[in-house]
């Protein structure tokens, strides 16, 4: 919502009208006379003003605005060493001092000593003595004058948002102090082309709805953005946020970890500002290309940050469809990489590029194998086998991967029921489930219309879930698993002592497998610590009733530390590691 800005020039007085922003402001006086500095802050504190800074020696006056940037200056014109009329010729040739407001309290008064500050750029006069009820009136003008001033200088009138320069000032602060923050500083130059477009096609008037628009969003998204937790660090942050001209808008976000959360980041705000609105009773959805600067990578100085991004955005322009750059080439390299791969993504399933890899689980007692996990795999044309780590995060990006687990569980069951009918037996065969997936709320009737089409036996599948997702919405969590549970699936959690389940939401989930970290196996059984955690999680499952397999098995020394831990389960690659389906059958005729 818009400020109005001359609500602190309404009288005061009244007992319960709210405290007036212009009493925050700094007041700097420069006066060789103590004994009037003392006199004018205590006519000013007796109206409510607090902040002070005072000099009687005029030689300190221009280090000491430098320094402290009050919002006035009182200045004595007739004082040694160096006078007013010379401070005041310092300050107006100062670019970072110029537009100080100066009121003057002099006992000069004559018309050549006026002239003269007024062609020095003072904004008003007080004669000696000063009169308490003008000092007061005179500087609430001028400081009410001078923040309209700085309102129209600082800010579009269209949007509300910064311009420029607090935006460079913003900025500038945010780099110096990005080693206390922590993380990297990002700026994104954001282009929406239709607020030009619109102003030729339906006027000033949608056009600046548009503009409106697009600034409320941005607004509302760097706000979330500091509560995220892919920010690190723990002091306090801040973004800035500015309209940069009429279709430019400015945005910096400061603490994130790496240059996949920028473009995490970036992909969150093309789709922000791309949501339909209706402007000049017409449904629009915008468009929107950013360049993406980082520091200190693409510059130390906010100016060098905001000129890599606005190039990078120039460059972005060029492409047909709405998307980002990166000011780094090494960056746009593997985003590109990034998108390249995600295009080929979409239709990996339908071309019939995706792969199930099963690795064997195995009964710790016996040494047979009992069961399998179905592991996809993508056969990329060129690329060649391309592991998950580099594409099931692609996928969730993307809103694939619930396509994906679809695919994956239709081929695990069809392959385990042939398995049955070709008499190797009836393997438990177990499937991931992505988060995305099991809040969907689809999944039980998904599991029962695939079961009902393949063959499969419910007591075959093994359905693993992890702890971070149940523990992202308990109640939902609970109730989704008894109705897959009432299917006659087993329930398995995986990776389990990595996430953030207590032991009371622990028995309350109708679980049938604990499944045991490969974290807690690796230094097996050297690591006395290990060992206890282990084992404790092999009597907690066994005590409620649970299965506990343990994954990881790579020694023959790990695998006997199991065994006499009780442990039921295990896979890993001390027997195999994942393998296509054919090799699979073949370890189950062999054990046959």
């Amino acid at each position: 919502m818009k400020e109005d800005i001359w609500a602190d020039t309404q009288p005061w007085g009244l007992e319960d009208a709210p405290r007036s922003p212009l009493l925050d402001a700094k007041v700097m006086m420069v006066d060789d006379e103590p004994l009037m500095t003392d006199l004018i802050q205590a006519y000013l504190e007796d109206d409510g003003y607090a902040n002070f800074v005072v000099t009687n020696d005029p030689r300190k006056a221009i280090d000491l605005l430098r320094q402290e940037e009050p919002s006035v200056l009182l200045l004595d014109l007739m004082m040694p060493h160096i006078s007013g009329f010379e401070l005041l010729e310092l300050i107006r040739g100062d670019r970072k001092l110029r537009y100080t407001p100066v009121i003057v309290l002099t006992a000069a008064t004559s018309p050549e000593a006026k002239l003269r500050a007024l062609q020095l750029g003072v904004t008003d006069f007080l004669s000696k003595p000063v009169d308490e009820s003008e000092l007061v009136l005179r500087l609430r003008n001028t400081l009410a004058f001078h923040q309209y001033h700085r309102r129209l200088v600082d800010y579009d009138s269209v949007t509300g948002l910064p311009n420029q320069r607090p935006f460079d000032r913003c900025v500038q602060e945010l780099i110096d102090r990005r080693e206390l923050a922590g993380g990297m500083v990002a700026l994104f130059s954001i282009t929406v082309p239709q607020c030009r477009q619109l102003r030729d096609s339906a006027g000033q008037h949608a056009a600046d709805a548009l503009a409106r628009m697009v600034a409320r969003r941005l607004e509302r998204f760097a706000s979330e953005e500091l509560k995220q937790p892919t920010l690190i660090g723990g002091a306090e942050r801040n973004n800035c946020l500015a309209r940069l001209g009429t279709v430019h808008f400015g945005m910096t976000l400061q603490g994130l970890a790496d240059a996949d959360t920028v473009e995490q980041v970036a992909k969150r705000v093309l789709a922000l500002i791309a949501e339909p609105v209706m402007v000049a009773e017409h449904e629009l959805e915008p468009s929107a290309w950013i360049g993406i600067a980082l520091s200190p990578a693409d510059g130390s100085t906010s100016e060098d940050l905001r000129k890599s991004a606005a190039l990078a955005v120039a460059h972005a322009q060029q492409q047909t469809h709405p998307t980002f750059l990166f000011a780094s080439a090494e960056l746009n390299a593997r985003s590109l990489e990034r998108l390249a791969l995600g295009s080929a993504l979409r239709g990996a399933a339908q071309r019939g590029e995706l792969r199930l890899h099963y690795q064997p689980k195995l009964d710790v007692a016996s040494n047979r194998i009992v069961g399998a996990e179905a592991l996809v795999r993508w056969q990329h044309p060129e690329l060649g086998l391309v592991p998950p780590l580099r594409f099931i995060g692609l996928a969730e990006e993307l809103g694939l991967i619930n396509g994906i687990g679809r695919w994956v569980m239709q081929t695990a069951c069809r392959d385990a029921a042939q398995w049955a009918r070709d008499g190797l037996g009836e393997l438990k065969i177990a499937i991931n489930v992505a988060k995305p997936q099991f809040q969907l709320g689809s999944l039980r009737d998904e599991l029962q219309a695939t079961m009902t089409a393949t063959g499969l036996q419910p007591r075959q599948l093994v359905v693993e879930l992890t702890e971070s997702m149940l523990m992202d919405d308990v109640d939902n969590g609970r109730a989704l698993m008894h109705e897959m549970k009432a299917l006659g699936v087993t329930l398995s959690i995986d990776d389990f002592g990595t996430g953030y389940s207590s032991l009371s939401y622990l028995k309350s989930f109708p679980l049938d497998e604990l499944k045991i970290d490969r974290s807690f196996v690796t230094d097996l059984p050297d690591s006395a610590s290990d060992v206890a955690i282990v084992r404790a999680i092999v009597d907690l499952g066994h005590s409620l009733g649970m299965s506990v397999i343990a994954e990881g098995i790579e020694t023959p020394e790990q695998l006997a530390c199991m065994q006499s831990l009780q442990c039921d389960n295990y896979q890993g690659f001390l027997f195999s590691k994942p393998v296509p389906v054919d090799q699979f059958v073949a370890l189950l005729q062999q054990q046959r």
